[in-house]
Parts: C-alpha cells; structure tokens; sequence
C-alpha cells in the first residue's frame, strides 16, 4: 500500500511569512531574510507578471521541499509454517454402529467420523494431509496432498468392510509414520481415530510405543463410543509417547468438539514482517525552486531592473 505525506508539514507555514512579508513589510527590510535582495527583486510597480510567477514559484517549491514530501509502502511479508497431518481412521466392523449422532439415530459412526474429518479437512488451508484407514489390515488411502477437493472425495469413497472387520491400530500407526518418515515440515502430526482395541496388529504394542517416542511426530489419539469400546489407557500411552493428547467422545458433538480443539492447538503459525519503504521526493521540488530562482534572475538582468 503507498500513501503520500510530507514528513514536516508545518514547514508550510513559513509560506505564510513571505505572503505577510510581500505585502507590509518595506523594501529595505527584505534585506534582513535574504541579503543582497535589493539586487535581485525590482520595485513592485516594474515588476513583470512572469517574474512574480517565477519568485513565488521558488518560493513554494524550496519550502515543498523543505516540508520533505514522501511516498511510503508498506506490506507484510507473512511466512506461514505448515503443517504434514496424517488421519488414520478406523473402518473397523464395529464402526458400523447407530446411535452415535443424536440429531440422526440412524446415521453410523462411521459415517458421522467421515463429516466431521471432512469438515477438519477444510479448514486446514496451508497443511499437507494424508490418511490412512484400517480394520484387518492398514493401508494408504491418500498420499500427502494439499489438495483438499481430492481428500474430501476420497473421504467420502471409504466403506466399511473393505479392509476387514477387526482392528489393527499398531499396524496402521506403523503406515502413519511411515508416510511422514520422508516428510521435511517442521510440524508433522498423527490424528488416530478408533472405537475399538487392537486384536489384529502383527506389530506389538511394545514396538511401536518405542517407534513413536523415537519419531518427531506429535499423535493425537481419539476414541469414540463408550467407555468400554475403547481402551482409553492403551490410547493414552500411545498419545504421552508421542507428545500429544489422548481424547474420548461419546457423541458426534463431542466428536466435532474434539476436532476442533486438535485444529486450535495445531493453528499454522504466521511470521508476519513489516516491511516500510520510503522514497523522498524533496529532490524535485528542489530542482525546480533552484531552475526558478535563477530564471528570475537571469530574466531580471534581461530586463536591466
């Protein structure tokens, strides 16, 4: 943005004493404000119109430029640090529970989790993010993309039943990390979702607890249903190891409440640097006071006055 100002405005005012000077002060007391003036400025009454012109217009000009005229642009050099998110989401036979949204009974848990992830999505505008679904098996739904149309409408293909019926947690936190092994953000995040235990993983508990303290991941372990369908102990191991926070979620409110604090402490940070450039503009009003003074000069002399 550029706006133009003077940098001393009051300068101006000094305009006002030559125009008080011009009409009461006595030619011998312009002698005072600029020497040997009587040699320069002729009497009023043999005064040319074009030597007025060009007094007054140095006049003004070296005050102009005495009052510092400027432009001045500023702008923000904001640097947003994303972020490489990983959701693994369970598609386990037991998602395939109702009840969960209160505003619709007959809506499954898993169809509940995949509005609310898709709405995490959206609002996630300069992080990469990537999923992993699991049941029996783990595996890469979507790579990491900043494409976030493309991650919604996989969001939307996921069924129930395509991996199995049981639950392999270790597995799919083994995919997650995995996935973000080769990531170079400085922030990489691992969003679990689960409303079971792990009684398929072919990785022991023990295994990946020590994978996820040795990575620089931050996980987020969310169970959801009641407090006996998930291992609420077992999910909290797994969040202190990686330096996150475990969280439960009995409904879909609470589920979408849940999200949205995860979102809240992973806000993209922004390092906004104001940058003020000035460019000083006296130079020309300057030159032009200079070129005026010595045309009413060399003009004066023409004139012999």
């Amino acid at each position: 943005m550029s706006q133009f100002s003077f940098e001393y405005p009051l300068a101006f005012l000094v305009i006002l004493l030559f125009l008080v000077c011009a009409k009461w002060c006595k030619e011998r007391s312009r002698a005072i404000f600029f020497p040997h003036v009587a040699t320069l400025i002729a009497g009023e009454s043999r005064k040319s119109t074009l030597l007025n012109w060009l007094k007054w217009v140095g006049i003004v000009a070296a005050v102009t430029a005495l009052a510092s005229p400027v432009i001045t642009k500023s702008y923000t050099n904001s640097k947003k640090e994303g972020r490489d998110i990983v959701l693994v989401i369970d598609s386990s036979g037991s998602m395939r529970q109702q009840g969960f949204d209160p505003n619709d009974i007959f809506k499954s848990k898993f169809d509940v989790v995949k509005e609310v992830v898709e709405d995490f999505i959206q609002k996630r505008k300069n992080d990469r993010i990537g999923m992993v679904t699991f049941a029996d098996v783990a595996f890469i739904a979507s790579p990491l993309t900043f494409e976030k149309e493309f991650l919604t409408n996989i969001t939307r293909m996921q069924k129930l039943g395509i991996a199995g019926r049981k639950t392999a947690i270790n597995d799919a936190l083994v995919q997650a990390y995995n996935m973000l092994s080769k990531s170079k953000a400085k922030s990489k995040i691992v969003i679990l979702l689960t409303d079971g235990m792990d009684n398929m993983s072919k990785v022991p508990f023990q295994d990946v607890k020590s994978m996820i303290e040795k990575r620089d991941i931050k996980l987020y372990a969310i169970g959801i249903g009641g407090p006996r369908d998930y291992d609420a102990a077992y999910l909290s191991a797994l969040a202190k190891a990686g330096h996150g926070e475990a969280f439960g979620a009995d409904n879909a409110h609470a589920l979408q409440r849940v999200y949205d604090e995860i979102d809240k402490m992973e806000a993209t940070k922004l390092n906004d640097k104001k940058v003020v450039e000035h460019t000083y503009l006296y130079v020309y009003p300057l030159f032009l006071a200079v070129l005026s003074l010595l045309l009413f000069i060399y003009f004066r002399n023409q004139r012999g006055v």
